[in-house]
């Protein structure tokens, strides 16, 4: 039975060790040492610490360096980024960087001396970048008794071929070790216990580096593809006797990589490996309840594991992705608070040593103190606890402990400085951050300070940031959570008993039949009928119209706020269906679970934010002056026609179709025949907001008869339109012809499309980039009008990254719509996929193929094609394909990457990939787009943040989502009123 000991009987004995290893660690020689020494990787760091402006743009300078392949190239950034107005440089550094050009040699001289001192850093965090180096430093670390762990470097797999590679690394890594151990002496601190022996060797893995497509949504599929790899793994580290500890990365990652150990590790064949471990983060806010669900399985496991404790290395990076995805927090927000939690998940660990050994991982000295406080407390047997630090950031913490007897594990990263950087950025962060015990000792703050028991501040930390203090986005499913992924599931098996059913025009507020219908068909299975639709004929066409008509007067009486609310309302009903919803998008248009679900959020965003927006607008404008009253306000255009879009139907169409209402338009909604079912569930659910008979119409029917109608009816005073350049162009025509009986211009807005281009310059993070181009490229298979369609590539890259990107497309899991591991689903129908078709053939005669994907036979499917060697001019270069088809065009400098960029007849969407400062400036200042999105993917639009919209022949209007997009379903009025009276005056704040 585990001794159970009050916390506060551990604190005395936590405060004298504290102090003993404080004072073994502050060797002052060694801190003024590093303070005067003129080694330039010290100076930079100390920098650094006292210049947060400097802090950031360094570290931005360092994840660049290894991108650059010059002298001239490293001393032209150096002068971009330290020169930055938010800089404060050090005089030593200003001398430095007061060069009249890079290729200077004063320019060569400071490249060289800040390359070499940040490579002298990175080796400082970094125990070799071969194997050779790496047996060096495990040979001196076993010379100082201490143990060791290897994490190969390297943050993103993004291949198959890279998955792989990396399980072949360690597999190698693995045979050259356990040979090279076989030489080793014995070391009895480390290499036994309680007469145990201990593996000499030990690695540690990131379990998504196992699978490219890595993916909580495709649990199964992710396991599947993960375990297999990992029970190679296991296997071959069995018959070398070396260790294996499974890495935790970003939360995201969590639940699933739990969920997978506990799993494979409850197979005979590995249920009794005691030499296999898993990581805990204790900033997360939900690790106590992971530890005690571990301690549990491993309790009926049967063999006790290692559970590596450590406070979490990416805190930034979660804090700031919950923020833009309004998702809670998961990790605590106040450093204090994940001190308290590693001392009381310490405690739980220890406290049942009999299941679990614990790997105390931590550079802060109460933190070690407290968990030898316990040990020693209960006598815990030296096999089922150890220390633990990060290679080149405990040096004097580690020594102390070895000189107590302990067994300390170095955990040692090799690799690359290329795949390392992300890595030494983390390492930079933690060293530099203020709340750093490293840097609190370093600056030797008191003893009492640092030993202190932490306490979380009284203010508690949000759980939910906005990250707009503007507006609220509502947030996307965060499918990590198992509870999510099954509440898509089942809404699956309700929406699949639905279908089939017949869906009819609503007209002045009652379903209508018709004469004649159309089957809207799955575009994953074409012999699937997701529901029959009735079309509205020319006759019910115009009785919809008269029946706006007759509802208009009232509703532009009716107050903005009423409007609002009922917009509220059809919000509110679309979140409580939103998963019903996103089912319907994916099996009537094919677009992937993930991006339906987004999609289901814009359309959300747009009620609320439309009507937020009218309410604003209500107010007017007053420009009163004594004696005359000056009022500005808006009044409804009339009747509204929408058409909308097959590729987002149920977003696209409600943010036009709600526009139009809250700004009291009476409103017909002409949604496209292959996307019919989902604008019915918009009418359904407006219905019930509380729309009154004849404000919002529900008109299927085929454009070519009832939307030309619409389009050219006299009393249409505004036309709402997102499709194809042919169309839009056709409507923005036929609405400029002044109709017998018409007293007013028709106003169109009209999306039509982009040939979107992303730029990849030589300075990008090729992981960044070709993960965002794939996504751009090929999220709903290239059917959305901000798709990247042609990737600008600088020469010097161009060869790496049309490799990589033809391998992370080959790795792309291509299926139905609805299956999880899908990443490329089919295109709309038949029509399209001909279309598509022929591009790809003329594709072929005019360019190179880096690769092309087979696709099912079933359904309206597209396999993805990336073109190499494209012109600028080439059809597949300039035309709108709107399908899964990429043109990769090279280009010898960034100013011709801009020109070819600029060079179609679109302006929607671009996106830069690039660490350059100045290429950064130059793409905002002349990259001819509506939305410009740099180093990261350029679809996803999000309502109030990214408001969407572009010019040139991409369209005409305001942005979707934006401050000004609801004044285009307004005319604005504007009364004066002399308000004297025989020489007087009201006068505002008069007696």
């Amino acid at each position: 039975m585990v001794l159970q000991v009050e916390k506060s009987n551990y604190e005395a004995k936590t405060q004298e060790i504290a102090r003993q290893l404080l004072a073994a660690t502050r060797d002052r020689s060694f801190f003024a040492g590093l303070r005067d020494q003129m080694r330039w990787d010290d100076k930079l760091l100390a920098w650094a610490m006292s210049n947060p402006g400097l802090r950031v743009q360094l570290f931005r300078f360092i994840d660049c360096l290894p991108a650059l392949h010059s002298k001239s190239e490293i001393a032209a950034h150096l002068q971009e980024y330290l020169g930055d107005p938010s800089v404060e440089l050090p005089t030593a550094l200003k001398g430095m960087l007061n060069f009249a050009s890079p290729d200077s040699m004063p320019g060569q001289v400071a490249a060289t001396t800040v390359s070499t001192a940040v490579e002298a850093l990175a080796h400082k965090y970094i125990a070799g970048e071969n194997i050779k180096q790496v047996l060096k430093t495990i040979e001196r670390l076993r010379k100082e008794k201490m143990a060791f762990t290897i994490d190969i470097l390297g943050e993103a797999v993004i291949t198959e071929v890279e998955a792989q590679y990396y399980l072949d690394r360690y597999l190698e890594l693995m045979e050259q070790l356990a040979e090279a151990a076989k030489s080793w002496s014995n070391v009895a601190q480390i290499d036994q216990a309680d007469n145990q022996p201990i593996s000499k060797v030990q690695v540690s893995v990131k379990l998504t580096a196992f699978y490219s497509q890595f993916d909580p949504l495709d649990a199964q599929g992710s396991e599947a593809k993960v375990s297999s790899r990992i029970r190679i793994l296991l296997r071959r580290a069995a018959e070398l006797g070396v260790a294996v500890h499974f890495d935790m990365e970003q939360y995201a990652y969590k639940d699933i990589t739990l969920a997978i150990l506990k799993e494979l590790l409850l197979e005979d064949e590995f249920r009794t490996r005691t030499d296999i471990g898993i990581t805990i983060q204790a900033y997360l806010r939900d690790s106590e309840q992971d530890v005690r669900d571990l301690i549990s399985w491993v309790k009926q496991r049967g063999y006790p594991l290692t559970v590596r404790l450590v406070k979490g290395a990416y805190w930034d990076q979660e804090t700031i992705k919950a923020a833009q995805k309004d998702w809670e927090q998961p990790v605590f927000n106040d450093k204090a608070a994940t001190d308290v939690n590693f001392e009381k998940l310490t405690q739980i660990l220890l406290e049942n040593h009999e299941y679990i050994y614990s790997a105390i991982g931590s550079h802060n000295v109460r933190s070690q103190a407290h968990a030898i406080a316990i040990a020693e407390t209960l006598n815990i047997p030296r096999r089922r606890f150890e220390m633990q630090v990060l290679y080149g950031m405990g040096d004097k913490l580690a020594k102390a402990l070895v000189e107590r007897g302990y067994r300390v594990r170095v955990y040692c990263p090799y690799g690359e400085l290329l795949p390392g950087m992300a890595y030494l950025i983390r390492r930079l962060l933690e060293n530099t951050a203020n709340s750093s015990f490293l840097r609190q000792n370093m600056e030797e703050r008191p003893v009492e300070e640092l030993i202190a028991p932490p306490k979380v501040s009284s203010k508690p930390s949000p759980l939910t940031p906005r990250s707009s203090p503007l507006f609220p986005n509502v947030a996307d499913v965060d499918f990590s959570k198992m509870e999510q992924r099954e509440r898509s599931q089942q809404a699956f098996a309700s929406v699949h008993q639905q279908l089939g059913k017949t869906y009819l025009p609503l007209i002045n507020g009652e379903y209508v039949n018709t004469k004649e219908s159309i089957d809207s068909l799955n575009p994953s299975n074409s012999s699937e009928i997701i529901g029959k639709v009735g079309l509205l004929s020319v006759e019910q066409a115009e009785q919809a119209m008269q029946a706006a008509k007759a509802a208009f007067p009232a509703w532009k009486r009716t107050p903005a706020s009423d409007r609002a609310k009922i917009l509220r309302k059809a919000a509110d009903l679309m979140e409580q269906r939103r998963a019903e919803l996103s089912c319907w998008i994916v099996l009537e248009v094919g677009k992937p679970v993930r991006e339906a679900d987004a999609e289901v959020s814009e359309a959300i965003d747009f009620c609320r934010y439309y009507a937020d927006e009218m309410e604003r607008l209500d107010g007017g404008v007053n420009y009163d002056i004594p004696g005359e009253n000056n009022r500005y306000h808006y009044q409804p255009r009339g009747i509204a026609i929408v058409i909308s879009p097959w590729n987002f139907p149920l977003a696209i169409a409600t943010g036009m179709t709600v526009a139009a209402l809250v700004t009291g338009n009476c409103t017909l909604l002409k949604p496209a025949e292959t996307s019919s079912v989902i604008a019915a569930k918009i009418a359904e659910i407006l219905v019930d907001a509380g729309i009154p008979k004849g404000v919002f119409q529900y008109v299927p029917g085929k454009g070519s008869q009832v939307g030309a109608y619409f389009v050219n009816h006299p009393d249409t005073h505004l036309i709402a339109f997102t499709g194809s350049q042919e169309v839009g162009c056709r409507i923005y025509a036929d609405a400029a012809i002044l109709k017998p009986g018409q007293k007013h211009l028709k106003r169109v807005i009209a999306e039509m499309g982009g040939k979107n281009a992303i730029i990849v310059d030589e300075s990008a993070d090729l992981d960044q980039a070709v993960a965002g181009v794939v996504q751009s490229a090929f999220g709903y298979s290239g059917q959305k009008c901000s798709a990247c369609s042609r990737v600008i590539v600088l020469e010097p890259i161009y060869e790496t990254f049309i490799q990589r990107v033809a391998e992370a497309t080959r790795s792309l899991n291509i299926g139905a719509a609805e299956l999880p591991s899908t990443q490329v689903g089919p295109v709309i129908d038949a029509t399209a996929q001909a279309r598509i078709k022929e591009y790809i053939e003329k594709g072929r005669a005019e360019a190179e193929v880096a690769v092309e994907l087979s696709a099912p036979d079933t359904g309206y499917f597209i396999g993805p094609v990336v073109f190499s060697e494209v012109s600028p001019t080439a059809t597949i270069a300039q035309e709108e394909i709107f399908g899964p088809v990429v043109a990769v065009i090279r280009v010898k400098d960034f100013a011709e990457a801009i020109a070819v960029a600029n060079g179609t007849n679109y302006a929607l969407t671009g996106g830069i990939y690039s660490r350059t400062p100045s290429h950064i400036e130059i793409a905002q200042q002349e990259f001819e787009v509506g939305n410009l999105y740099i180093n990261r993917t350029i679809t996803g639009a999000i309502v109030a943040r990214q408001p969407f919209g572009g010019f040139k022949l991409s369209g005409v209007g305001s942005k979707a989502g934006g401050p000004d997009y609801l004044l285009q379903f307004l005319e604005p009025r504007h009364i004066t009123e002399n308000i004297q009276r025989q020489g007087f005056a009201p006068i505002e704040g008069a007696d």
